[in-house]
């Protein structure tokens, strides 16, 4: 054992057997660290492709997902390579991913990046409704999709010189009232129709609130908004009814309101 240890040591002294030594060794490392590299860049890769044409704005759904193995110098360009990063996501409203295609990070996107599907968040039997708002309505933009608001009406007199000077009483009164409660908030756009709170580095003012009511709601809205003998106007007032556990439903808050509103307009179905 001695002379073993001994031999060792002269043979780590010896300047030309380490410098041997350490050539191979070098020489080893280059080798496996090359043989390494040139496996990761030919042994195929496992990844997520779709099994067929998805278009935009689409949720994907594990159905629509294959995997298969690709060479490495495929997954180029932020190639999404685990199943869980896509299932339940959407396609990007501008593109289109091919059957066959791999899937992408800039043509996968989650719900929220999506311009507001409003489509398919109220339920049958409603309709939509656009109410027109800025800054200063909406509270210092401060009203968001799911937020839940009440309408109320003002209504302002407007009567001629004439009848100001003949005595009209009811020059320069003024209505105000709660017209309609608990309505939810489906979407808050700008002027361009986008998304106010979708994530961008873009301020965007609101230009319009996307409600849903029930016809006869949506006529008296309307019936209101257009009103040209009074000077009318729908304003918005957030509650906390997104607060409860079971927020209330969209309610007619003043049958007096509604009569008036009748009694000075007209419908037809034509």
């Amino acid at each position: 054992m001695g002379n073993l240890s001994l031999s060792i040591k002269k043979f780590m002294q010896n300047k030309n057997t380490v410098t041997v030594v350490g050539a191979v060794l070098a020489v080893f490392v280059l080798y496996f660290a090359y043989t390494m590299r040139v496996k990761s860049a030919i042994n195929p890769v496992l990844v997520p492709y779709a099994k067929e044409t998805i278009k935009p704005g689409v949720q994907i759904t594990e159905s629509m997902i294959g995997l298969r193995e690709v060479p490495p110098a495929m997954l180029a360009g932020e190639v999404l390579q685990d199943k869980a990063q896509i299932i339940d996501k959407y396609s990007a409203v501008d593109s289109v991913i091919p059957e066959g295609c791999l899937f992408y990070r800039r043509n996968v996107v989650e719900k929220e990046q999506l311009p507001d599907n409003i489509i398919s968040e109220y339920q049958s039997g409603y309709v939509l409704y656009r109410l027109n708002v800025d800054n200063n309505t909406t509270y210092g933009n401060s009203v968001y999709p799911g937020n839940y608001i009440d309408i109320w009406l003002k209504a302002v007199n407007k009567v001629t010189d004439e009848q100001i000077a003949a005595g009209n009483r009811d020059a320069d009164k003024i209505m105000y009232g709660k017209l309609i409660s608990n309505i939810k908030v489906l979407a808050v756009l700008d002027s361009n129709g986008q998304n106010v709170f979708q994530n961008t580095d873009e301020a965007r003012v609101p230009s319009m609130i996307i409600f849903a009511v029930p016809e006869e709601y949506y006529v008296l809205l309307s019936k209101a908004r257009y009103m040209r003998t009074y000077e009318t106007s729908l304003e918005l007032v957030p509650t906390n009814e997104s607060k409860k556990d079971e927020p209330g439903d969209i309610t007619l808050s003043s049958e007096q309101l509604k009569e008036w509103i009748n009694n000075h307009t007209v419908w037809t179905d034509n």
